[in-house]
């Protein structure tokens, strides 16, 4: 017949279906690993602290909702790395995402060793680490959440560390920010 499928009621082949489709969906939670040390926060800013214009940070985007600042008058830096760019994002007046952008494998590299020294060892544990040119991490704690991607082709990071509170809002919302 012309334009019918076929569907396999053998239950091994449908086993044999299921079996792949659940090898290749990706399941980044089973892949984060517990935080340890979570601050509820960033840098000493809690999460949900009242954010304005200041002496030390500016706006640089107004997205209704969310507002979004960069630190004044100095380069931004992650631990002992240098990064192209550090956004910190309130939504509904509280503080509740940093978003780092950063370049290339060395600074990538001491990026990931800071991150693990400071909140917890990665799973390196063969299947447990996400394959391919865009490699995933993650660390979960009860206030806070951590994921880092990282494109090796063009060698570029970003590092959301966002409260878990406020997540939800972000995904509501509409602002070029949201991850």
């Amino acid at each position: 017949m012309h334009g019918t499928v076929s569907i396999s009621r053998n239950p091994w082949v449908v086993l044999a279906r299921l079996v792949v489709i659940a090898t290749w969906l990706p399941v980044a939670a089973a892949l984060a690993v517990p935080m340890h040390n979570d601050s509820n926060g960033f840098e000493g800013i809690p999460w949900g602290a009242a954010f304005s214009e200041s002496d030390t940070f500016m706006k640089v985007e107004d997205g209704g909702r969310v507002q979004t600042y960069e630190i004044k008058g100095m380069s931004p830096t992650l631990g002992p790395t240098s990064v192209d760019s550090m956004r910190f994002s309130t939504i509904d007046g509280g503080f509740a995402r940093v978003t780092v952008r950063y370049s290339g494998k060395e600074a990538h590299d001491r990026i990931l060793d800071f991150l693990q020294q400071r909140f917890g060892p990665l799973d390196r544990t063969p299947g447990q680490v996400a394959g391919g040119v865009v490699k995933v991490f993650d660390w979960q704690g009860a206030d806070s959440e951590i994921i880092l991607r990282y494109d090796v082709r063009t060698s570029q990071g970003i590092i959301f560390f966002e409260s878990q509170v406020f997540r939800g809002r972000f995904n509501e919302s509409s602002s070029p920010s949201a991850f």
